[in-house]
């Protein structure tokens, strides 16, 4: 692809995002393309954002368990940003019409204390770097149609990196944890939907341990000359299957002793 097609695709992600609309595969337009495309098409989008006047306050880790690896083909995680408008509060309810078919997933996050970076960042480093782990929701969107009406193709990788990962909104649970109090692979979530079991799953799911997957993406930022910063959310990657979320849904994610998340949509 070539930097004015990265350009026209961010473009008209920024526009599906605003008018709710999806836009079809960018992977069948583009049969070429590669993750450093994709990639490219993601930073467009974060450019643009931070023109608009956002605020980055942290990053999403995805694609960490072998389920969804298979499920696209893959053998690594993906990353995407998250942005101040995508914060929610513990219990609130989502606007109606404010995305576009939504899903949520469980999720341990890390909150930074310090900054922390490079191709050598160790599992000590992560640790020593964060200030404290809690239980979290993100919400997940996709501006990109799943799969094509035409040719039944479905969405890739490629797709999915480039739409910001699929991420749109990030709610934090209450409960604060050090990093030395348990240990996060046997940190598990029950996640309810309008009061019925849906989901569940432990932490190890995710690359058998949240940690690695924070090393890891330190290391994939190091390579473009980032850093994650301090004050900065990390979302560690899911260890449920996303679950989906239609108006009227109620969602309950219970961590046990690590705390609770809910979030409603309209």
């Amino acid at each position: 692809m070539t930097p004015e097609d990265h350009a026209r695709a961010a473009a008209e992600l920024l526009q599906a995002e605003r008018r709710r609309k999806q836009i079809g595969l960018l992977s069948l337009r583009h049969p070429e393309m590669g993750m450093d495309d994709a990639y490219e098409i993601q930073n467009a989008i974060y450019r643009q954002k931070l023109a608009e006047g956002r605020k980055v306050i942290g990053w999403k880790i995805g694609l960490t368990s072998k389920a969804m690896q298979y499920a696209l083909n893959i053998d690594i995680p993906d990353s995407g940003i998250l942005f101040d408008d995508m914060a929610f509060d513990n219990g609130a309810t989502v606007p109606a019409g404010r995305f576009i078919q939504p899903r949520i997933e469980a999720e341990i996050a890390f909150v930074m204390k310090s900054a922390v970076g490079g191709e050598n960042v160790s599992r000590d480093d992560i640790i020593a770097a964060t200030d404290y782990v809690a239980p979290a929701l993100e919400i997940l969107d996709t501006r990109i149609q799943r799969v094509d009406p035409e040719t039944g193709k479905a969405r890739t990788v490629f797709d999915t990196i480039s739409d910001n990962a699929a991420n749109a909104g990030i709610v934090l649970g209450a409960e604060r944890h050090s990093m030395d109090a348990l240990d996060l692979r046997w940190v598990g979530a029950i996640a309810f939907r309008n009061s019925e079991i849906e989901e569940t799953g432990l932490g190890a799911g995710v690359l058998n341990d949240p940690v690695e997957s924070v090393v890891w993406l330190a290391r994939r930022m190091a390579q473009y000359g980032q850093s994650i910063e301090p004050g900065q959310i990390i979302l560690s990657g899911s260890f449920i299957r996303p679950v989906e979320c239609p108006s009227g849904t109620k969602i309950h994610a219970d961590f046990g002793p690590f705390g609770s998340v809910d979030i409603n949509f309209a």
